[in-house]
């Protein structure tokens, strides 16, 4: 009998686009561009075919085809960045609701937990956010991340991150979401990695502030397995 499977090495790649903060997206603290080149050469690592889009809006409203979403991009709302006002492109907003509805994989990094404000979809399938007045962080430097949660793909026999990076803290986590990894200030445990799978499968990983954080393997790591849960590669 001759075999009908499609044979490994024809496969084609999985798909990933990188929405990366620029405009209304952007602030000044977090180099953006850079950290999705650093986000972008881990994932072709493992064998992803990247898009880097410096257009939010495009890449929300082009995402047809795509396996993985991952957003590192800044708050639109911040003060200062309100050129455009409020509320979402109508074509990004159907873009993303439609990718979330058919299953795409969504990895959120550090600030975009306080990105996409003009999207409740986005906060609903990620599962988390930083909330204006009550999250906070410690000054950046080294930190160590413990895995708390070892019985998942993206974390399992991961004891420990140890990373140079901004620390989120007192983060908005929903009863829905699975913690993986937490850090420590002053005696007080905080959130740092989630997972949450409905709508859609999503990893949020509170990392990631600059270039310094990806030069941790184990951040690397992370993020390649984040990448391959979410997309169910």
């Amino acid at each position: 009998m001759v075999s009908m499977e499609r044979p490994e090495a024809e496969s084609s790649p999985r798909r990933a686009v990188i929405a990366t903060g620029t405009g209304r997206y952007a602030d000044p603290w977090h180099p953006f561009p850079a950290t999705s080149s650093r986000i972008a050469d881990a994932l072709r690592a493992d064998g992803w075919d990247v898009t880097v889009d410096d257009d939010v809006d495009h890449a929300l409203s082009s995402l047809d085809g795509f396996d993985l979403l991952v957003v590192n991009a800044g708050d639109p709302w911040r003060e200062g960045a309100t050129e455009r006002g409020h509320g979402a492109d109508p074509a990004a907003d159907a873009g993303l609701r439609s990718a979330i509805a058919r299953g795409i994989g969504l990895v959120a990094v550090h600030a975009a937990l306080s990105s996409l404000r003009d999207h409740p979809a986005w906060r609903e399938a990620i599962g988390g956010e930083w909330q204006p007045g009550v999250s906070w962080h410690p000054p950046i430097g080294d930190a160590r991340v413990r895995v708390v949660d070892g019985d998942h793909p993206v974390s399992g026999g991961m004891p420990h991150l140890d990373v140079f990076d901004e620390r989120y803290s007192d983060l908005v986590v929903d009863d829905g979401a699975r913690v993986l990894a937490v850090h420590d200030v002053d005696g007080a445990e905080h959130a740092a990695v989630w997972v949450r799978e409905s709508p859609t499968r999503a990893v949020v990983c509170s990392l990631g502030h600059d270039e310094r954080s990806y030069d941790a393997p184990g951040h690397i790591e992370l993020l390649q397995r984040a990448a391959r849960w979410a997309a169910r590669v």
